[in-house]
């Protein structure tokens, strides 16, 4: 059954590429971003997950959605968290009303270097990061400008004397990706 899925996936995508199941359970993308006073991190929810192989087997691309509406903020607590994630599902950060579902499409896969477009709130731009893979688990650290995606909040690029209130522009995504057996 599970060949038939996999062949059923290939030709939608064309004779040329087979799909590989990804365990969104066991997966995980973990986000942090620093400040000048700290830092906070918290889990970014896979929504949907796939990765295409080339005609020898190999992983060449896919495609990540990740889920904004249900990411946490695991460095705080009651009142503390909530106050923070509803600032940063506004208008300030994601604005997730609008766009709730950031995507990452891999392009190139290949000797531990990744490249695709990340789209965070309509805007997509180029990625490259290392990757290691061992057993059948993809991991690495997708590192990317904020404010390229119209997140200036907090940012010493945009706006002066910010003191301790500025957020860094830099966000780190560690990702385990754990492809299905």
């Amino acid at each position: 059954m599970k060949f038939v899925t996999m062949v059923l996936m290939a030709l939608s995508f064309g004779v040329s590429s087979l799909a590989v199941e990804v365990d969104t359970k066991k997966s995980e993308f973990k986000w942090t971003v620093s400040k000048v006073t700290g830092k906070h991190y918290g889990v970014l929810p896979i929504k949907k997950a796939e990765l295409k192989t080339n005609k020898k087997g190999e992983v060449n691309g896919g495609e990540f959605i990740l889920d904004l509406k249900n990411f946490t903020v695991d460095d705080l607590d009651g009142k503390w968290e909530t106050k923070f994630l509803t600032h940063m599902k506004s208008k300030d950060f994601f604005e997730v009303e609008k766009f709730d579902d950031p995507k990452l499409v891999l392009t190139k896969i290949k000797n531990g270097k990744a490249t695709g477009k990340l789209t965070i709130k309509g805007k997509t731009n180029r990625v490259k990061f290392p990757y290691t893979f061992n057993n059948g688990v993809y991991k690495g650290t997708l590192k990317f400008d904020r404010t390229k995606f119209d997140m200036r909040y907090g940012s010493t690029s945009f706006f002066k004397n910010l003191g301790d209130k500025a957020i860094n522009n830099e966000v780190i995504v560690n990702f385990k990706v754990v492809l299905k057996k």
